[in-house]
């Protein structure tokens, strides 16, 4: 059985169980506060959030985008977006390091960059981006084949970030297969 830490910043989630390999720590607003990689992980606090933690930190994401689309050109959403991915490596890494599970549910920044990515490509307006938001929504908890493969096996930062790179390629695909067929 796993130890339970109970260090300052961590709270004990009696929803998880240690023979699932689910770590029995949630991360509280006082975790949040103790790393900035903790901060950037967990999505600014939107990975605090006791329901749909994903849910909320892939809302955010859309809140953000939809404040900075108007200054930020298509390239320099690039330049954000690789930065993004970066930082999540190192961020995503470090806290799921010290929450002790490869990707714990807190950590949201995967999703926020991932939407971002999914956002830069939606054509129209809030109506695609809510489809956009379903889909992705959709491919990041479902995880089908490949994701779920590289799930499972790739740790680390690295791995964090990429099963939702993945849901994010998936989401455009769909995106792009529907506009086609709508003409």
């Amino acid at each position: 059985m796993r130890e339970v830490d109970r260090s300052p910043g961590k709270t004990v989630d009696s929803t998880t169980s240690p023979e699932a390999g689910v770590s029995l720590v949630r991360p509280d607003s006082r975790f949040l506060r103790t790393k900035l990689s903790h901060f950037v992980a967990l999505g600014f606090g939107s990975g605090l959030s006791p329901l749909g933690p994903g849910t909320v930190g892939t809302l955010w994401a859309w809140l953000v985008f939809a404040v900075a689309d108007d200054w930020l050109a298509p390239r320099h959403w690039a330049a954000v977006l690789a930065l993004a991915f970066v930082l999540g490596i190192w961020a995503c890494g470090r806290t799921a390091r010290d929450l002790g599970v490869d990707d714990h549910g807190a950590i949201v920044w995967d999703e926020i960059v991932a939407f971002w990515l999914v956002l830069l490509f939606v054509p129209g307006g809030w109506l695609s981006q809510l489809g956009a938001f379903l889909v992705f929504r959709f491919f990041d908890i479902v995880k089908p084949p490949p994701i779920r493969h590289y799930d499972a096996r790739l740790k680390g930062g690295f791995g964090v970030m990429f099963d939702d790179l993945l849901a994010a390629l998936y989401t455009l695909l769909v995106i792009a297969v529907v506009s086609h067929l709508a003409g």
